[in-house]
């Protein structure tokens, strides 16, 4: 899609603000334990003494614990943040699917069209205006998930992560996806983005994928410095890498970056990227590096309400 040529090269920050559980272990819809949210407000310090808005991406038992929707209450008094929809199906009533249904998309539509309308009503409820912008849990959109958003009133989408296939266990494929924003029907989709580095990176997805079926392929790659994935956020990826994907993005043309991140890093123990103190402090410092080379680049941060004014 074309971006208004004053909008320039932007960037925004979305954050997977949810309830806590051990990625390890098989999703429990009794997770629904909220007390990471008590770092929220610093960490949104941070950001707000930089300018820089966050995209608030709630699921089910933030929507629905007083204390989570107090403190973000608060974090969108700033005037630029905003609060966006996070589809966990499993903690999300209706509760009729399999357990192991954790990719809304794959969900019948009817059942995915009652979460979205239980969660969309509980934002509303809990915030006072309806949310614009959606994420599916565990990037799991499906096709049919356009269509259902638009009728709820969403404009923006932002479930798709460039270069990583969930195939696996029954989730989508995004392997050959761009990182540039594009129209699905009604919705605007922003993908988080994802940059291939390297010698080879013109070979992008689909060399990426066919080195997944080499034994050490990627790994080999990666050492060599042939290709690289990198995604643009500070959790297991490193500052170096996440700057020179920058450069190789900005070189490239790409008018909106999208960073992520999840709001229970913002408290040690909860994520396997932010294990303890030192962890969490490698976690702030890799922010201010990245927010510095936006600086340097003259690449100024975008609100929700920005983008969709942009988008027209």
């Amino acid at each position: 899609m074309t971006w208004p040529e004053d909008f320039g090269t932007r960037f925004t920050v979305f954050v997977d603000v949810e309830e806590e559980f051990d990625w390890r272990a098989p999703l429990d819809p009794r997770n629904r334990s909220t007390t990471a949210m008590t770092a929220f407000p610093e960490a949104h310090q941070r950001f707000a003494e930089r300018g820089v808005a966050l995209a608030c991406m709630v699921d089910h038992p933030i929507a629905t614990d007083p204390v989570a929707v107090a403190i973000l209450s608060r974090v969108v008094e700033d005037g630029r943040s905003e609060i966006g929809t996070q589809l966990h199906a499993w903690v999300n009533p209706p509760f009729e699917e399999d357990p192991a249904t954790t990719y809304a998309g794959n969900l019948p539509l009817a059942l995915e069209a009652a979460k979205l309308r239980s969660l969309t009503g509980a934002i509303a409820t809990a915030f006072g205006s309806s949310p614009r912008v959606y994420r599916a849990g565990r990037y799991g959109i499906g096709p049919r998930s356009f269509a259902l958003l638009a009728a709820h009133g969403y404009r923006i989408d932002s479930s798709v992560r460039p270069g990583y296939d969930y195939r696996v266990d029954g989730g989508p494929d995004f392997s050959t996806a761009d990182a540039g924003a594009y129209r699905a029907g009604d919705i605007v989709e922003l993908p988080l983005t994802t940059v291939f580095t390297g010698h080879a990176r013109r070979g992008g997805g689909r060399l990426y994928r066919t080195l997944g079926h080499v034994p050490k392929g990627r790994g080999v790659f990666a050492r060599a410095g042939l290709l690289s994935r990198i995604a643009l956020t500070p959790e297991d990826m490193p500052i170096a890498d996440a700057l020179e994907a920058v450069a190789v993005a900005a070189g490239e043309g790409l008018r909106l970056f999208n960073l992520s991140f999840h709001s229970p890093s913002l408290a040690p123990g909860h994520t396997p990227y932010v294990r303890d103190a030192a962890d969490l402090k490698l976690f702030h410092a890799w922010w201010t590096t990245m927010l510095d080379e936006f600086d340097r680049r003259g690449i100024g941060n975008a609100s929700l309400d920005e983008i969709i004014v942009a988008l027209g």
